[in-house]
């Protein structure tokens, strides 16, 4: 079979065929896309993008983090973009993508418009992510390494998906959405450490509700635009394998429920290095940046063309900056709060001078999700450190460290929207819409 006609076959599964534990991890996602969503509309850029959504006007259809309903394409625009603003969404290392800030716009945007509940809110988006995942892994590791953000590439489809099967397209109009959203996706990692980050999984649902509404409207694609002759994964990677992961197919087996979820405001790569040093300084307590005399880090090589930032700018390039983030770590500096990354962060002399004394090196037989390397302390002594983020945690653990990262981003209004999201069966999509107010 076809990856086209695999991907169709997902994109019309009933709702009853979805695995409860997938759809349990999709509301964690959403309570986590909402959380980081809110939590960014103060962000310089969110505040551009609401000025331009005001600036366009038309029909308030859909609901805006921080700002006045919008088009359901704007709205989706500005939403991905800003819950993307603070970096602290969560990752599938699948395909190395954040598939709640570019699917989750578009999903909700359109139901709202539609007058649909939340509850199919989250069924889209499970099925968009899950899409989005196996059109991300068949693009490969060259795709990403080449420079383009799967956020925005094969999230971008994810977002079409969702936003097709909240509009019930039939099969030929998801055909078509399809391939409008292959001639459509777009996003470079050359924007990484600015606000064009973010933009870009905004545009990756902006795209999925022009696509998607297009095809409701007759609009006519190619009948293969994904992996056709001249589709998007022939011409976006030199190493495809459109057989990738369908091994286990859907819905017997749902990829999606290896998603991640950030604990630290930066960059998910980095996250492996963070966990390691927190595990050192516990067992060794009087660890610091001086009494640290050297970090020998090693990493997936993957990484090193995206969170290897030897001297950071910005706040922003400190969240991409291996060697940044390590001094934060061993000087006791709080990665999980995103108002810790200030432009004055980046001048921090103390972290400044400690950088000198890292390296950081790419080995390929580490994972994705894995960190190791070696502290030599200033009295001689070797610490190895390792962590592995690839552990399945479960499920209540999950919820509880989501509560405390809410809790730290929107004090006591983190607590309420953990509330509210309990009672997710019984609220409309515009209840939904809702909370992401300020």
């Amino acid at each position: 079979m076809s990856l086209i006609d695999r991907i169709l076959d997902l994109a019309a599964l009933p709702a009853g065929v979805l695995p409860k534990p997938a759809l349990a991890m999709a509301r964690l996602s959403l309570f986590d896309w909402l959380v980081c969503g809110r939590a960014g509309i103060n962000e310089p850029l969110s505040g551009k993008l609401r000025r331009l959504a005001e600036d366009e006007g038309g029909r308030g259809a859909a609901s805006v983090f921080g700002g006045a309903p919008a088009p359901a394409r704007m709205a989706a625009l500005v939403n991905g973009a800003t819950s993307h603003a603070l970096d602290y969404d969560d990752t599938h290392f699948g395909h190395v993508g954040h598939p709640s800030v570019a699917i989750f716009p578009a999903a909700l945007a359109v139901a709202e418009e539609a007058g649909t509940s939340a509850q199919s809110v989250v069924e889209a988006f499970l099925v968009g992510a899950e899409a989005s995942v196996r059109i991300g892994m068949a693009l490969g590791a060259v795709h990403y390494n080449r420079g383009f953000h799967q956020t925005a590439t094969a999230g971008a489809f994810g977002a079409t998906i969702a936003a097709g099967r909240i509009l019930e397209l039939t099969r030929e109009e998801m055909r078509a959405a399809i391939g409008l959203c292959a001639t459509r996706a777009s996003g470079l990692k050359s924007q990484f450490g600015t606000m064009g980050k973010p933009y870009n999984a905004g545009i990756a649902a902006s795209n999925g509700v022009e696509c998607a509404r297009l095809a409701k409207l007759g609009f006519t694609s190619a009948d293969d635009g994904l992996a056709g002759a001249q589709g998007f994964i022939p011409t976006h990677s030199d190493a495809p394998d459109t057989e990738a992961g369908w091994e286990t197919p859907p819905p017997a087996t749902f990829l999606f429920e290896d998603i991640k979820y950030k604990l630290h405001a930066c960059c998910h790569g980095t996250h492996a290095m963070i966990e390691a040093l927190l595990t050192a300084r516990r067992e060794t307590p009087d660890l610091s940046t001086v009494t640290v005399e050297s970090l020998h880090l090693r990493t997936n090589p993957r990484w090193l063309a995206v969170c290897d930032i030897k001297a950071p700018r910005t706040g922003l390039e400190v969240k991409f900056s291996y060697n940044w983030l390590a001094g934060m770590v061993l000087s006791g500096k709080d990665t999980a709060r995103d108002d810790t990354y200030s432009d004055a962060l980046a001048a921090d002399p103390e972290l400044g001078a400690f950088a000198g004394r890292i390296t950081v090196e790419g080995d390929a037989s580490l994972t994705d999700m894995q960190a190791e390397g070696s502290l030599k302390l200033a009295d001689g002594t070797q610490l190895a450190i390792d962590h592995d983020l690839g552990r399945q945690l479960p499920e209540a653990e999950l919820a509880a460290g989501l509560r405390n990262k809410a809790r730290a981003l929107l004090g006591d209004r983190g607590e309420v929207l953990w509330q509210a999201m309990q009672g997710l069966s019984a609220l409309s999509a515009r209840e939904l819409g809702r909370h992401t107010g300020a």
